[in-house]
């Protein structure tokens, strides 16, 4: 069995990695050549792999349990006027006689459910701060809470391990710029449920404001378009989500 400095040396090596990115991190031969180069050990590279083999996911195990992650669970409980959530559609918007692929920014009120859209050409970085700049416009202020992420390019330069992001330099001077505090959701399926409203949000406001499909001479229509959002989102005031005697407007105010 692996003892002493050794198994201190590769467990400290294994933490490491769980901030690393995933294609650069150590392999059980790996770990083995620096302990030989590093601390002159005299052992063989079978135990090191068996060592590694069962020791990883109990470091893991050990990082979720500290971080209070479960399977990617997050309760979300929301105040009036605090969290929000971001996302992107697809839109499809007949630009000069072509259906052309524009995106949809959404930006959602967790508790009221009131969304501000706006449509763009693509889902950039220039795209992703002007939808928030017109939110953060139109709803008066910054949401006081967290606004939930995808682990999209314009936000996130590099997924770590859990909630830990290494952001992109343009977004965290604008997150201090605005005051807007980050949440980002786990990639994949796990995190599928973390900001399920604005997601099915787009998909709604895409069925209810694009059909039939809008129509513009060039791309520089989209202004225009987005002068309908506008109005779109302060009717949409009025509408009630599910059973709730409230109307959206009433529950942002």
């Amino acid at each position: 069995p692996v003892t002493g400095p050794l198994r201190e040396a590769m467990d400290e090596i294994l933490r490491a990695d769980l901030d690393a990115p995933r294609k650069q991190r150590h392999t059980a031969h790996r770990i083995w050549e620096r302990l030989v180069d590093e601390h002159d050990a005299e052992i063989a590279y079978r135990t090191v792999s068996k060592y590694v083999a069962r020791r990883r996911p109990e470091i893991l195990l050990e990082a979720r349990n500290r971080a209070g992650v479960m399977d990617g669970f997050v309760p979300q409980t929301h105040l009036p006027g605090q969290d929000a959530e971001v996302d992107f559609a697809e839109v499809w918007v007949n630009v000069g006689g072509v259906d052309t692929k524009c995106f949809l920014f959404t930006l959602r009120m967790s508790f009221s459910g009131k969304a501000i859209h706006r449509v763009y050409s693509s889902q950039g970085q220039e795209a992703f701060f002007a939808g928030h700049v017109a939110a953060f416009t139109e709803l008066g202020g910054v949401p006081a809470g967290e606004i939930r992420y995808d682990n999209l390019s314009s936000a996130v330069r590099r997924v770590c391990f859990g909630r830990s992001r290494v952001e992109t330099e343009k977004w965290v001077l604008f997150k201090s710029a605005y005051g807007v505090t980050s949440f980002y959701c786990m990639p994949g399926k796990e995190g599928a449920h973390e900001k399920g409203g604005v997601e099915g949000e787009g998909g709604r406001f895409r069925r209810r404001w694009f059909v039939p499909v809008p129509k513009i001479a060039d791309i520089s229509g989209l202004a225009g378009i987005n002068d309908r959002l506008a109005a779109a989102d302060h009717a949409e005031d009025a509408r009630h989500i599910d059973q709730r005697t409230a109307t959206i407007g009433q529950d942002f105010a």
